[in-house]
């Protein structure tokens, strides 16, 4: 399969993001104000970047949302839809972000995700994220624990 384009997202990508978040069960769920607020300049900083595929026009596959801070990076929200899983696509993403991330300093990528979330925390591990910790009953709806993991960017370029 052809990898995709990874690029930052524009304000024109909304529509897909929350398409894409609403499909997604185990995403962070934002309101609309909430991503709108990613391209206005006087917020916290963030980073969003989408995974794009040509399909007689650019189709949005999976996005990736990071809040950006000096030492850390945090990443907040990573969807992929659900055909292309499996297919590198949120690899794709990760590396993206983490060469990013490097290239301003930061030293880790770090990130919280329901224990329950098989495919994402073996996504996270593969790529080379350990645990950190554990938030217990952080998540509701349902009730369960966060795993917390921590990718130190010195490893990135061993990213698969």
């Amino acid at each position: 399969m052809i990898s995709p384009l990874i690029r930052r997202a524009t304000p024109t990508d909304l529509a897909h993001i929350r398409q894409l978040e609403a499909q997604a069960p185990t995403a962070a769920h934002w309101s609309s104000s909430q991503y709108e607020v990613l391209f206005a300049a006087e917020v916290m900083q963030r980073i969003a970047l989408v995974a794009t595929r040509e399909s007689g026009v650019e189709l949005v596959v999976a996005f990736l949302v990071a809040r950006c801070s000096n030492d850390e990076w945090e990443i907040e929200n990573i969807v992929v839809d659900e055909n292309e899983r499996q297919a590198g696509v949120g690899s794709a993403l990760v590396r993206y972000l983490a060469a990013e991330a490097a290239a301003s300093g930061a030293v880790s990528l770090l990130l919280e995700v329901r224990e329950s979330n098989t495919p994402a925390r073996r996504l996270y591990e593969k790529i080379g994220f350990t645990v950190e910790g554990r938030r217990k009953i952080y998540y509701r709806s349902p009730d369960e624990d966060a795993i917390l993991y921590r990718l130190p960017l010195q490893s990135c370029d061993k990213i698969p």
